[in-house]
This record gives structure tokens, C-alpha cells and sequence, in this order.
């Protein structure tokens, strides 16, 4: 096993966990995009997640280890978790499946219809400051106080091994995938499927893809340990926030397994999300589109590749969406 933490074994063990919470989801070859980059282009649709988002995957397996390890009467006095709204939704949907009580700490940023979509889950919304970390400042309060037990949203082994099993259906789907490309925040997304990828097939490229600005990550792997940064609006809210001042596990671990970095405009971003709209007829977050920018504004040569962009969610409402064509100018 690596230093950080995360292995086959364990991926394998999180899809056992997840079997019938998280769904397989379908890999689909794009025509259009195909035939405009010359490449094989295929689409993860996590948006097909019964929450709409890949979160899901790796909520159910923490939540379902710690039921293995300590039995469920260990988690009565609930889970808690702060989320920029997928993660949020993910845990308030697999602790009401699971049976354990939610609640879910969110920045004054996150926008009306996250909060809804988690408390139309049966989770408990709770919202506190500014940002990210001031509503984790609320979470760790909850834990020492009221004895809740916290659903990291990405630094944690088994959260990462949950989002991982990603990885594992796209090497069982298309064997010879030559890369993958996937939005990078907090790396639980990113490190999960690279330590699949990397293990099965390590000539795979990964490529990460991080906002232009508020990218904590982006600035975290310059300096070689986590920097704060402030957090900013974007298109892409979901790859907003810290990666935690005393990050574990997944600075490391993206640094292990990722092979390019690349950051991405809002006006990338939103032709991305338009296109995807109009030529796929599928409706994705900013997070879900940053693959499509990144080919688009840097140009990235994949002709001849096979490649898998990650549609990571669908969380976006048509207000964001008239912004997003507004700013694409269609």
C-alpha cells in the first residue's frame, strides 16, 4: 500500500460496500465530440447517481465501513459533514438509507437549490459563515461537543476509495483508455480514480483540472503542503474550497497519481457546459464540464486517444445556466 493510504484492495472492498446504494454508471462515446477533437471521446455520466453526482459513492462506503467497524449504534448521535452542496446531498441520502441521522453544514455561497436538495433528502442544513472552512469550523464543534462522527467530503481513505471504484468501472469498460480527464478541488475525485487507473493500466494519463481562480489545490501542490486561498464565484462552485490546513491524505496522493494540471477560465467553462448541453442533450454542473474547457482552451492535441471525461454532477440551476450561456455568448 502507498503512503496515502488508498489501494486496490481497498477499491475493490469500497465497490462491495456501494453494490446497490451507487450505481455502475454508463461510459458513453460522444459522436460530436469525437468527430471535433479526432479522438474517441467518452462521457462518465455520474450524473446518472441517484443524487446526480459521484459523492455518492464514496459517502456510502465511509458510511458502510464505519457500520462494519463499530456498528451502528456507534453513529446514533448522527453524522455531519460541510459541503459545497453534492457531498452535502450524498451523505443526507445514504445516512437515510443506512438509517443514521444527518446534518450538513453549509457556507452562506452555496446556492438555494443545493440546500433544498439536501433537505429534501432528510438531511439537517445548517449554514455558517463565509466559507468552507468556517462552516467545517462548525462541523468539528459538533463532533466534540454532541459526539456526531464526521463524513470527510474527500480526506479520508475511504471516501477516496469510494470515488475510486470509478476508476475501476473505466478500466473494466475500455481497457485501453489512453486518458482521463477529471475536475480537481479536493482530490478525493481525482486521487480515487487515478489510484485505479495508475494501478491497472499505468501508461493512462491524468490530468487534473482546477479552476483559474480560488483553486486551493492548484496553489496546495506549488508550495508542497496546504495553502488556503480565497474562495471566489464561480461556474464551477463544486471545485471551490480548501483542502483542509492538515490535509492526510489526498495532496499526496494527487501528487502521486496525477500527470497534468490545468486550470480553466469561466468562459471556458461555460461553452463547455452549452455545448454539452446542446450537443449531448445532457445538463451538468460547471464542475462536470471543466474536461470539455480544458481540451477547448488549451488546445490539448488527443487526436487518435482514447479519452474519458468524468461528467462529475448535475447540480445547476437554470438561473446559473442562463449565466453560463450568457457568458459563452449563445
Amino acid at each position: 500500500m502507498h503512503d496515502h493510504g488508498v489501494c486496490l484492495e481497498m477499491l475493490y472492498q469500497a465497490r462491495r460496500r456501494i453494490a446497490g446504494e451507487a450505481v455502475r454508471t454508463p461510459l458513453e462515446r460522444s459522436a460530436s465530440l469525437s468527430a471535433r477533437f479526432d479522438a474517441d471521446i467518452l462521457l462518465k455520466l455520474e450524473t446518472c447517481q441517484p443524487t446526480g453526482a459521484f459523492k455518492l459513492r464514496g459517502a456510502v462506503n465511509m458510511l458502510a465501513a464505519l457500520i462494519e467497524d463499530r456498528g451502528r449504534e456507534a453513529l446514533s448521535a448522527g453524522v455531519v459533514t460541510a459541503s459545497t452542496g453534492n457531498h452535502g446531498r450524498a451523505v443526507a441520502h445514504a445516512a437515510s438509507r443506512l438509517g443514521v441521522p444527518a446534518l450538513v453544514c453549509l457556507s452562506r455561497l452555496v446556492p438555494a437549490n443545493k440546500v433544498a436538495a439536501i433537505e429534501a433528502l432528510g438531511g439537517e442544513v445548517r449554514r455558517v459563515g463565509a466559507s468552507q472552512d468556517e462552516a467545517f469550523s462548525e462541523v468539528e464543534r459538533l463532533v466534540s461537543e454532541r459526539g456526531m462522527t464526521l463524513i470527510p467530503p474527500f480526506d479520508d481513505p475511504r471516501v477516496v476509495a469510494g470515488q475510486g471504484t470509478i476508476g475501476l468501472e473505466l478500466m473494466e469498460d475500455c481497457p485501453d483508455l489512453d486518458r482521463v480527464i477529471v475536475g480537481l478541488s479536493g482530490g478525493g475525485l481525482l486521487g480515487g480514480i487515478g489510484a485505479a487507473v495508475k494501478a491497472i493500466r499505468p501508461a493512462c494519463r491524468v490530468t487534473g483540472v482546477s479552476l483559474s481562480r480560488g483553486a486551493a489545490m492548484w496553489e496546495s501542490l506549488k508550495a508542497g503542503h496546504p495553502v488556503e486561498v480565497e474562495e471566489v464565484e464561480s461556474l464551477g462552485d463544486s471545485l471551490g474550497g480548501g483542502i483542509g490546513r492538515d490535509n492526510r491524505s489526498t495532496l499526496r496522493l494527487v501528487r502521486e497519481v496525477m500527470d497534468d494540471h490545468l486550470q480553466v477560465s469561466e468562459r471556458a467553462i461555460a461553452a463547455a457546459m452549452v455545448d454539452i448541453l446542446e450537443q449531448e442533450k445532457r445538463l451538468v454542473e460547471g464542475a462536470a464540464a471543466v474536461g470539455l474547457a480544458a481540451i477547448e482552451e488549451h488546445g490539448l492535441d488527443v487526436r487518435g486517444q482514447r479519452v474519458a471525461l468524468i461528467l462529475s454532477g448535475n447540480a445547476v440551476s437554470l438561473s446559473t445556466l442562463d449565466r453560463a450561456r450568457a457568458l459563452a455568448g449563445r
